[in-house]
C-alpha cells in the first residue's frame, strides 16, 4: 500500500505554537462535514464511517459539538501512520489552530485543553513521565490482581443475586473495576470519596446533557491533589507511592494529572470492555447457546469486542505540526485529528471478504505508537475484565437478557462505547 502521507513544505510555525489560522467556515471540506455525535453516530456509528468512507476515503472531515472543525481517521492504515510519525502529528494540543473559538464551558476542554500530563508530553519528556507510569504498573502482581478482582466480583454479585434480576452496568460493570483500579492507586474502594471521584471522571469523559463536565473534572483533580499530599505524607503499597517515590522524581503536581490519565484510562473503558463482552455473550449464538462453556470462550469474546465495539470508539487527539497531505486531504497546521478507532479496526481494506475476525490481537484499541497505553496497561485490564466475566458466568450459569436486544441503547458519547444499561435475568441463587 501506498505512504498515506504526503507532507508539504513545512510552516515557519514553532513546536507547541499555535499553526496558520484556521480554515475558515466556508472550506469546502468541512461546509457539510457531519457532526460527529447524535443519535445516528450514538446508536449505528458503523453506518457513519461506511458514508464517510464513500464520500471522502480514509480522511473525512467533522465538527465536533460547537461547530468546531476536525478531521476524522478512518483508515487503519492512515490511524497506524498518523500515531507512528509524531513529527507530523503531535499531541501537544497547544498547536491547535481553534483555540480562539472554543467558549471556556465547552464540554471537551477538560480532557483536551494542555495539562502537565503524561497525555500532551512529547520526545524525551513523554519517554520520562510514560516510564514512570510503567515502571509502577509492573509492580503489580497480575495474579494477585485477579484475586482482588474475583473477591470484588463475588461481593458485588452477592448483592443481587437472590433476587434474579439485575442491572449489569452500574451495579457490576461499572463498579468492578473502579474498586479495583481505586485499590491499586491506594484509595479506599468502599468510601462516599471515592464513589464521587470516579463518577466525575466518568461525567468529564461521558457527559450527558444535564452534567457539567468542567466542574466535575476540577472536583477529580482536588481529589487526586489531597490523595498525593496524602502518600506524600504515608505512602504505601499502591501505584500513587510509588510514582512519588520514582527517581525520575515527578512533581506533585505531574502526579496528580498522570494519576488522573491512568485511572480515567483504566476505569471507564474497561467498564465499557466488560459490559459489551457481555452483551455480545448474551446476544450472539455462538455464545449465547451455552453462555458458559460456549464453543468460543470467553478470551474469544472479549477479544472481539475489541475488534467491533472496542470501548474507545474515538480519541482525541493529534495536532499536525505543518502542514500536511494524509489520505488525499490537505492538512493544516495545527488542524485536530480524531483516530477513529472503531473505524478503523472494522477498515473494510484490512477485512476485503467483509468478514471482521476476531482471531488475531492487531486492533488499535489500546492505540498505537509511543503515545499508546503503556505497558503492561492492556494486560492489567485484561485481567479484570476476564475476572468480571468469567466470574459472573460462573456463579449466574443460567443468566439471559431481561429485554430484547434491539431495546438495548448505546450511551452518547463520541469518545466512549458503551452501554446505558445492561438488564439480565437468572435463577435466584439463595446464598
Amino acid at each position: 500500500m501506498t505512504d498515506p502521507a504526503d507532507p508539504a513544505e513545512p510552516t515557519t510555525s514553532a513546536p507547541g505554537a499555535a499553526g496558520p489560522a484556521a480554515a475558515p467556515p466556508e472550506c469546502p471540506a468541512h461546509t457539510r462535514a457531519p457532526l460527529l455525535s447524535g443519535l445516528d453516530h450514538q446508536q449505528t456509528p458503523t453506518q457513519l464511517y461506511r458514508t464517510l468512507r464513500a464520500e471522502h476515503g480514509a480522511i473525512a472531515p467533522v465538527v465536533l459539538d460547537g461547530g468546531i472543525p476536525a478531521w476524522l481517521v478512518l483508515g487503519y492504515t492512515e490511524v497506524t501512520y498518523v500515531t507512528s510519525h509524531d513529527e507530523l502529528f503531535a499531541r501537544d494540543s497547544r498547536r491547535w489552530n481553534q483555540w480562539e473559538t472554543i467558549p471556556e464551558d465547552w464540554p471537551m476542554k477538560p480532557f483536551l485543553a494542555h495539562q502537565p500530563s503524561v497525555l500532551f508530553a512529547e520526545g524525551a519528556e513523554h519517554q520520562r513521565r510514560a516510564g514512570v507510569i510503567t515502571e509502577a504498573l509492573e509492580t503489580v502482581d497480575q495474579f494477585e490482581l485477579a484475586q482482588l478482582c474475583r473477591e470484588l466480583a463475588e461481593g458485588l454479585i452477592d448483592t443481587f443475586a437472590g433476587s434474579g434480576r439485575a442491572e449489569l452496568m452500574d451495579t457490576y460493570a461499572h463498579a468492578l473495576p473502579m474498586r479495583a483500579v481505586v485499590q491499586l492507586c491506594g484509595m479506599s474502594p468502599d468510601s462516599q470519596d471515592t464513589e464521587d471521584l470516579v463518577r466525575d471522571l466518568r461525567i468529564s469523559l461521558d457527559a450527558a446533557e444535564t452534567d457539567d463536565p468542567v466542574a466535575a473534572y476540577l472536583r477529580a483533580q482536588e481529589r487526586i491533589e489531597r490523595l498525593v499530599k496524602d502518600k506524600r505524607n504515608a505512602p504505601g503499597p499502591d501505584l500513587a507511592s510509588r510514582i512519588l517515590a520514582h527517581p525520575a522524581g515527578l512533581t506533585d503536581e505531574e502526579t496528580v494529572q498522570d494519576l488522573i490519565t491512568l485511572i480515567a484510562a483504566a476505569q471507564q473503558p474497561t467498564t465499557n470492555w466488560i459490559c459489551n463482552t457481555l452483551r455480545l455473550l448474551l446476544t450472539d449464538d455462538r455464545f449465547a447457546l451455552n453462555v458458559s462453556g460456549g464453543r468460543l470462550s470467553v478470551g474469544q469474546a472479549l477479544n472481539e469486542v475489541l475488534w467491533l465495539d472496542t470501548p474507545m470508539q474515538n480519541y482525541i487527539g493529534r495536532w499536525a505540526v505543518r502542514d500536511t497531505r494524509l489520505g488525499g486531504q490537505h492538512i493544516r497546521a495545527g488542524d485536530c485529528l480524531v483516530l477513529g478507532l472503531a473505524a478503523a479496526n472494522t477498515d473494510p481494506q484490512i477485512w476485503p471478504e467483509g468478514h471482521i475476525g476476531a482471531e488475531n490481537s492487531a486492533h488499535l484499541s489500546f492505540g498505537n505508537g509511543e503515545h499508546r497505553c503503556p505497558y503492561p496497561g492492556p494486560l492489567l485490564a485484561d485481567v479484570i475484565a476476564r475476572t468480571a466475566v468469567e466470574t459472573l458466568l460462573e456463579r449466574l450459569p443460567d443468566v439471559v437478557l431481561a429485554v430484547e436486544p434491539y431495546e438495548l441503547t448505546w450511551r452518547p458519547s463520541i469518545l466512549m462505547r458503551g452501554l446505558t444499561s445492561l438488564p439480565v435475568m437468572f435463577t435466584p441463587v439463595v446464598q
